[in-house]
């Protein structure tokens, strides 16, 4: 089974997916993770991040290693690196770049060849997997996105930011995301949509693993 966790940023997917990864057994795969990874190579190459040839240079020819929130590229642990305003700006513009999210599905898709996978992102259940065997949306309020947004460890720097700037930057993320011409942030029609809204994170779990369970 492939379990596909869209939503925009602050909206849980992350401490969502890795927990019902655990709780099955499967697989957690952030592809987020994976665009922020080329950015930052992209960027250490001194390359443009708005020249599609060139990042889709990067993209191909990057060896990116995925382990739940761990994530190297071409032999650099990032995990840190990727989570800064800095990359938030950068990975940006790589995303609506076509090409470059072709070459990225295309990985998507090999890795969860085999199944027993959960993988999060913002195009998982319409355009990476629409036919995974479970499709959630998550959304929460912009202020509990902004809230978590700068609380959340591995976003640091957003900890020193005032909220309404986190609040300012998620909002630019989530215009561009929704409005891309390449695989826009978009809610499949079959998918479960749960508001975390000052929802526990344990009965955020617990609904999709019973729809994971409903479906098996």
């Amino acid at each position: 089974m492939i379990i596909a966790i869209d939503g925009p940023s602050g909206a849980g997917k992350g401490t969502v997916a890795r927990e019902v990864a655990a709780r099955l057994g499967f697989r957690h795969v952030d592809t987020g993770a994976m665009y922020r990874a080329v950015a930052w190579r992209t960027q250490q190459l001194g390359l443009d991040l708005d020249d599609e040839e060139a990042v889709l240079g990067v993209a191909q020819a990057a060896q990116i290693d995925v382990d739940g929130s761990a994530i190297s590229i071409d032999g650099h642990d990032v995990s840190a690196a990727i989570r800064t305003p800095e990359i938030d700006r950068a990975v940006t513009r790589v995303a609506r770049l076509a090409r470059v999210r072709a070459e990225l599905v295309r990985r998507q898709r090999a890795m969860a060849a085999d199944g027993g996978v959960v993988m999060e992102g913002r195009d998982i259940g319409t355009v990476v997997f629409p036919d995974a065997g479970v499709k959630v949306y998550l959304d929460a309020s912009p202020e509990e996105r902004a809230r978590r947004r700068a609380s959340d460890p591995a976003h640091s720097a957003a900890q020193r930011q005032a909220l309404a700037d986190v609040a300012q930057a998620m909002q630019r993320r989530d215009e561009s995301d929704r409005t891309r011409v390449s695989s826009p942030l978009s809610v499949a029609p079959d998918a479960l949509v749960i508001d975390t809204t000052g929802m526990p994170v344990a009965e955020v779990v617990e609904r999709v693993l019973l729809t994971v369970a409903n479906r098996r």
